[in-house]
């Protein structure tokens, strides 16, 4: 724990380095800070103030990249902080780490530490934020054992669940000489029956997936009766019901059993909390997408670990577009390499190395990327889009198969495709057989582009064109269109779809005769219908481009 009485910041009070004397007199510090149970105004004035003033935001979250405890920072953030998303690598699935589940969440913490020790050691301060209270059942726990003896550190205590849970039920949790017992539902049946039939009061904790059995213990131990269940306390989705009552398909994981005080006992509040929705079981949504700041890139140190590169795809533009997969590979990476303006869509955090090059020079950005993770680094090699269509994913594996890089694990994360993307918003125009083409010919001949669009129009296939023009080809696209003539029809339906989820998106619906190609450059996609591709008017002033699963016959 710190030694500043005044619990001001570092950037406010000065920093004063490692709490021992080995290391640099310049650190962040590291701040546990507890948000309550979920109430954004039960947030304790401190730690109000710490999370405005702090330079790294660190928060744990599922795979899905949820944080209930970003949601309920939200409000006291700034613009321009770094944030750090902990994704936990699994939850309640099976893993194959030789060391089980245990072993792959200590790989897990140990690599949290070092990517927040990372920001301490640049002089950093950074605030982990935890849900209720950090060092009850808190997640920031994991951090404080493998951090505070090496950096200035205070926890920020905050109000527990329990507390809360009380609060909203509107009963005593203790009175007089009566005793709390607090427990796990993880703990074995019997072991949990035993222990609240001696309790005076008690709260269960962790239920989810124990529910049933936490609600056979009570019924054992003979206070089913006396239970309560609360579920997001303090929250617009909390639930407050008698145990007996809820179903065990609804309990999510935050939320708890009740035993109250027995003096005075009486019936709960029937209260707004007690809505028709959540007498059903309907469970709230929790949480709010986790964001990402800005920064300037200053590196981090891998000594000792195994590096790998991850080819991520970013779909075709911005986070909504971008799968939680890719974002925990992400969070995650010392490294980044890439296209420029591709980079430039992933967030900058100073822990990183950005490694921008030019788009012509894929070989020497896969092997640059494969360097740094036989050096021990975790690389992303970021492409727009799906990284295996017209992307990085085949540029990564082909020199990965060099004899030098053969010890260098390489993955390969899919994103959402520029053709899909386009396609959602025309519609279904890819909604039978269709192919995928590029009509560049920097890297084939025209000769075989040209085959292949003759081939595909006399297959009768919906025809998914990337790279269609580009400041120095300006020809394809008319070339294109005249080949495809040949075989379609003049109204055969065409998508143009440009910059999609991007600021400048548009999507424009013409026929393979009217096609403009002086309207198509590098940031558009094409799709070219077949013979049974339809353009119908919904009848709201809607258009709608599809093709029907069936092919006649």
């Amino acid at each position: 724990m710190t030694d500043d009485p005044t619990g001001a910041t570092g950037a406010a009070a000065g920093h004063d380095g490692r709490t021992g004397h080995d290391g640099p007199a310049a650190a962040g510090r590291l701040w546990g800070v507890g948000l309550g149970p979920g109430d954004p105004e039960l947030v304790t004035v401190k730690a109000a103030r710490l999370l405005g003033a702090a330079d790294v935001i660190a928060y744990h979250s599922a795979r899905h990249g949820r944080s209930i405890a970003r949601s309920v920072a939200a409000p006291y953030l700034r613009e321009g902080q770094i944030e750090e998303a902990l994704i936990y690598p699994l939850t309640t699935e099976t893993t194959d780490h030789p060391g089980g589940y245990q072993g792959a969440i200590d790989d897990f913490y140990a690599e949290c530490a070092l990517r927040l020790a990372a920001h301490l050691d640049a002089g950093r301060d950074v605030v982990v934020l935890c849900e209720g209270d950090p060092l009850f059942y808190g997640s920031y726990m994991h951090m404080h054992k493998r951090l505070a003896h090496r950096y200035t550190t205070e926890v920020v205590p905050g109000v527990t669940s329990v507390s809360g849970a009380a609060a909203v039920l509107g009963r005593p949790l203790v009175e007089r000489d009566e005793t709390l017992t607090v427990l796990p539902g993880t703990l074995p049946a019997e072991v949990l029956a035993e222990r609240l039939a001696a309790a005076d009061s008690a709260a269960v904790l962790k239920l989810g997936r124990t529910f049933t059995k936490v609600r056979d213990a009570l019924e054992k131990a003979g206070r089913l009766e006396e239970a309560w269940y609360v579920e997001r306390a303090t929250t617009g989705g909390q639930r407050l019901a008698p145990l007996a009552e809820v179903d065990p398909e609804s309990v999510p994981y935050f939320s708890l059993a009740l035993i109250p005080s027995p003096v005075n006992a009486g019936p709960a509040p029937a209260g707004p909390a007690r809505t028709a929705e959540a007498a059903a079981g309907v469970r709230p949504s929790t949480g709010t997408t986790t964001g990402t700041s800005t920064g300037t890139a200053t590196g981090t140190g891998t000594a000792g670990r195994t590096g790998e590169v991850v080819v991520v795809g970013l779909g075709p533009a911005g986070r909504p577009w971008l799968t939680p997969e890719a974002q925990e590979a992400l969070a995650a990476a010392d490294e980044l390499v890439g296209y420029g303006p591709y980079l430039d869509r992933v967030p900058p955090n100073p822990r990183q190395r950005r490694h921008a090059t030019d788009n012509r020079v894929e070989a020497e950005r896969a092997a640059h990327a494969l360097e740094l993770a036989r050096a021990g680094s975790r690389v992303a090699v970021v492409s727009s889009g799906d990284p295996g269509v017209f992307a990085m994913a085949s540029a990564v594996l082909e020199v990965a198969c060099e004899p030098r890089f053969s010890g260098v694990p390489v993955r390969v994360l899919p994103g959402l495709t520029a053709a899909h993307a386009v396609a959602s918003r025309a519609g279904a125009p890819l909604g039978h057989d269709y192919c995928v083409l590029s009509l560049s010919d920097l890297l084939k001949p025209w000769e075989v582009v040209a085959e292949r669009i003759s081939a595909a129009a006399r297959a009768d296939l919906v025809l998914a064109i990337y790279n269609p023009a580009s400041r120095s080809r300006t020809w394809q696209v008319a070339a294109a269109r005249d080949l495809l003539l040949e075989h379609r029809a003049p109204e055969t339906p065409v998508v143009v779809g440009r910059d999609v989820g991007g600021a400048g998106e548009s999507v424009t619906v013409t026929t393979l005769a009217e096609l403009d190609p002086a309207a198509v450059d590098m940031r558009c996609l094409l799709l070219v219908g077949s013979s049974t591709t339809r353009v119908a008017d919904r009848g709201d002033g809607r258009r709608v481009v599809f093709t029907p699963r069936r092919y006649p016959a």
